[in-house]
């Protein structure tokens, strides 16, 4: 698929009477607006088009799901945000921008060297990250917003599928409600893991989507959860790090790992 052809998609997708579509040859960045809301959106058409190739329909699928949200969220700010107060933390790579496109600083809270906690207002199928402009919209100050988050995650279920290969167990949280990784910061769903882990136990967020907890018994497992990790990050929607973490008292402890040769810890900053 070549970028045109993908353009042509998302027209007929999500519709030429509702949004402008203009693309800078360029940078192959492609900006779409929302006509009545009068405000847009970029998407990267390489990135789109790099996902095609790697999951087919599935990525078109995921791109207009989001576009689609996107502009459901923007259209509910406009109305404002008041009687709403379902909010959960999200994990975030430490690169991940500070401010939104307005110049609104996020709500943030620092969580390894890696990670930023950051704070969403869920919207039903979509949500939006919470920026200090949006603390007046939902009356509450930061404090509140990150004391609720930190309940509201507790109440999330933790559904488990589990895979073992070459003695080495991996537990993969994956409930598709855009929290998976955010589960990390259960503190009581962690410690009850860790009270069945037999062997060295490790925790990877590759993407917002999913949350891979492993208990390793040998240098395999660490090859194992190498190659899977890696996989995770490279086809996420939202990709946050591609490295794992040793997990130990509650503690997490960024782990290299070697190919054939197990693991390397690093010390966090």
């Amino acid at each position: 698929m070549k970028a045109q052809q993908l353009i042509t998609v998302l027209k007929e997708r999500l519709g030429e009477q509702t949004y402008t579509w203009n693309i800078d040859e360029k940078t192959n960045k492609l900006r779409i607006e929302h006509k009545a809301l009068q405000t847009g959106l970029d998407l990267q058409v390489g990135d789109t088009l790099a996902k095609y190739e790697e999951r087919g329909e599935k990525a078109i699928d995921e791109v207009v799901y989001t576009i689609d949200e996107t502009f459901k969220s923007m259209e509910q700010e406009k109305k404002g945000f008041a009687g709403q107060t379902t909010i959960y933390p999200v994990i975030r790579s430490g690169s991940f921008p500070k401010q939104s496109k307005e110049g609104y600083t996020f709500i943030t809270t620092p969580h390894t060297a890696e990670t930023t906690i950051f704070y969403a207002l869920d919207l039903g199928r979509t949500y939006r990250l919470i920026d200090e402009h949006m603390l007046k919209l939902l009356g509450m100050d930061e404090t509140e917003v990150k004391e609720t988050a930190r309940f509201t995650v507790k109440q999330l279920s933790t559904p488990l599928k589990k895979d073992v290969v070459a003695d080495n167990t991996f537990y993969f949280v994956n409930a598709n409600d855009g929290y998976d990784a955010s589960r990390i910061l259960n503190e009581g769903f962690m410690k009850d893991i860790a009270s069945k882990i037999k062997g060295e136990m490790t925790v990877s967020l590759p993407h917002q989507d999913v949350m891979i907890i492993g208990d390793i018994q040998n240098a395999t497992g660490y090859d194992v959860l190498a190659q899977m990790t890696m996989y995770f990050f490279s086809v996420g929607t939202v990709p946050i790090t591609s490295l794992s973490f040793m997990y130990e008292n509650g503690k997490l402890e960024p782990i290299f790992i070697m190919a054939k040769s197990g693991n390397k810890k690093e010390q966090d900053k």
